[in-house]
């Protein structure tokens, strides 16, 4: 287990008991865990397979390619209307867990079996996305921004596309927005490395939380 995930749930504001039981479900199935976007995420041979996310309304249980499992009790959603890939089982307390639990564990391993298979989601490509309505507001209102934006790969383009649309509140949105603008400036990505420390570069390892120690 992790010690980063351990302190995550600590001081965690709400949904401690739930993330706790989700987190059991996960290592049980077989699954590493790792803090990726601040956040305890799950993999399976190097491979993100899901991740748990507390938020203000529910704790969410979120497949990074939930679009391909099969969802036979219908409980799997897309966490956005522009979300292409990744679906969400939103919990509001602990029992939901409980009594989902053989089917939850049978959803996780599907998710195994799709990397172990090595299934893609098909995604459109990035001149069929359309961006959610508070990042076309920027890119029709900010030039600078636009030509970052549109000089970036369309996964990555994709990528803050989907991360933005989770929000469940247009305020969140913007405020999300507003808060990678910097970033998306500076032509990275959303998982990109800022700091030139990782050793898995492009990518960030968490590297960067060494400046912070020193």
């Amino acid at each position: 287990m992790n010690g980063s995930v351990d302190t995550y749930i600590q001081k965690a504001e709400k949904w401690q008991e739930e993330m706790t039981a989700l987190r059991a479900l996960l290592i049980e199935c077989g699954l590493t865990e790792e803090l990726k976007w601040r956040q305890p995420c799950f993999t399976y041979k190097g491979t993100n397979v899901a991740i748990i996310g507390a938020f203000k309304e529910a704790c969410v249980l979120s497949f990074f390619k939930g679009a391909l499992l099969g969802d036979p009790e219908k409980i799997l959603v897309f966490p956005g209307e522009n979300s292409q890939s990744s679906k969400v089982i939103r919990f509001k307390h602990v029992q939901e867990i409980y009594n989902l639990k053989a089917i939850i564990k049978a959803y996780i391993f599907e998710a195994m079996e799709v990397e172990n298979i090595g299934l893609k989601v098909e995604l459109k490509n990035n001149n069929e996305l359309e961006f959610i309505d508070e990042l076309q507001d920027v890119l029709n209102n900010n030039s600078a921004f636009k030509k970052a934006f549109e000089s970036l790969t369309p996964g990555r383009q994709r990528g803050y596309n989907i991360y933005f649309s989770t929000g469940k509140q247009s305020k969140t949105r913007v405020s999300r927005i507003e808060q990678y603008i910097p970033r998306i400036l500076s032509g990275k990505g959303i998982n990109d490395c800022t700091c030139g420390l990782s050793k898995k570069m492009p990518s960030c390892d968490g590297s960067h939380k060494l400046l912070k120690k020193q």
